[in-house]
């Protein structure tokens, strides 16, 4: 049975290991190949945190702990995985975080020096994980590449927080291109059987659907403005399911279309997954979350703090979430999985005009406008 892979970028703190795996999404999907980043450590990171203002990434980013419960929950997400991933790791595992290694099948090692060149090639030896690169990650300076095969060799560099893509050096071409040829094994066979495993008879394929409307981009990504033809495309009131990459809002706008009919979508860590019922009403003891509300103008701001940085769908099934007075219009915000910004969506959207905010959009989205 073919056991799809999981690479580790591996290194020492500010070695780059983010910013990498930031890279290699983006190039990935440009050549549109499936695959998920999972940011296995709780540092609060994500896509947003390069693509916003660098100050604002500054003021909302939080880290989180690597506590027991978070490690065992992301070795699950990983030996469960649904797509090839690539597992960006903190800088300073402790033993118990170091069990994450063994879901993995193989690793890109980013180190600064010769010491914690050898500390990292330790850990990845012992836990049996093939080493795909092998890469001296500079501040600056040309990048080399000494051998190709069987492990990428040389240096890399340029590897700094900043807003957008860079263009690759010959380093981090080579590092796509062998990513990308690991990842491409059987794309399609793996996107036909999640496909055929939905639940539902209509699935819609969202990144299918970006390029029979021409979306701009490579990747190609969805905008606000075009939210209404979506909707025009989907059944209303009828069970569907959505799969592939978007972002939170335009899955809001979907299952807030549809409702009160079924809704699922495909979550990269959980497979198919229906938003959970949430009630308005007061706070439970065992909430998975805290509410902070606040007044913007004429509407009300919820947003969502998560107890604990990984928060299960079973737990958030039965919540309560605050009560809005009816015809306030509602902003959604905060750092929560995508299947619980639908869920948010779908409790107030019978009363209340939906805002989603999202850090690196000049402007907030309205997703029912549109006569839903």
């Amino acid at each position: 049975m073919y056991t799809l892979p999981a690479i580790l970028v591996a290194g020492p703190p500010h070695s780059g290991k983010s910013v990498l795996s930031y890279q290699l999404t983006m190039a990935l999907r440009a050549r549109e190949i499936n695959h998920y980043v999972l940011r296995a450590y709780p540092d609060g990171e994500g896509d947003w945190s390069y693509e916003a203002e660098q100050e604002l990434v500054r003021d909302i980013r939080t880290k989180g702990r690597g506590d027991d419960k978070w490690v065992k929950r992301t070795r699950s997400d990983i030996s469960r995985r649904h797509y090839p991933l690539i597992v960006d790791i903190g800088g300073r595992p402790t033993p118990f975080q170091e069990t994450i290694f063994d879901e993995c099948t193989h690793a890109i090692l980013l180190w600064t020096d010769t010491y914690n060149r050898s500390e990292w090639l330790q850990r990845i030896e012992r836990n049996g994980i093939a080493l795909l690169a092998d890469l001296h990650s500079l501040q600056s300076g040309p990048e080399q590449i000494e051998q190709t095969s069987p492990i990428l060799r040389g240096t890399i560099s340029g590897l700094e927080r900043e807003r957008g893509r860079i263009s690759p050096g010959p380093t981090l071409q080579a590092v796509i291109d062998s990513v990308a040829a690991l990842f491409a094994t059987d794309a399609a066979t793996l996107r036909r059987q999640h496909l055929e495993a939905a639940p539902v008879e209509l699935a819609i394929d969202l990144e299918r659907l970006a390029a029979t409307f021409d979306l701009p981009g490579r990747p190609r990504r969805w905008r606000p403005e075009d939210i209404p033809r979506f909707l025009d495309y989907l059944p209303i009131h009828k069970p569907i399911a959505l799969y592939g990459r978007a972002p939170c809002w335009l899955y809001a706008a979907a299952g807030v279309y549809v409702r009160p009919a079924a809704f699922w979508q495909f979550d990269m860590r959980l497979g198919w997954v229906q938003p959970p019922v949430l009630h308005c009403g007061a706070p439970r003891q065992n909430a998975p979350w805290r509410c902070q509300l606040a007044s913007s103008g004429s509407r009300v701001q919820i947003e969502l703090f998560l107890n604990h940085p990984y928060v299960d769908w079973t737990e958030a099934y039965g919540q309560t979430v605050p009560r809005v007075p009816s015809g306030v219009p509602v902003m959604l915000s905060g750092k929560i999985p995508c299947w619980l910004y639908t869920a948010l969506a779908r409790t107030y959207a019978g009363d209340h005009q939906i805002v989603v905010h999202q850090p690196q959009l000049p402007a907030e989205v309205i997703i029912n406008r549109f006569n839903i």
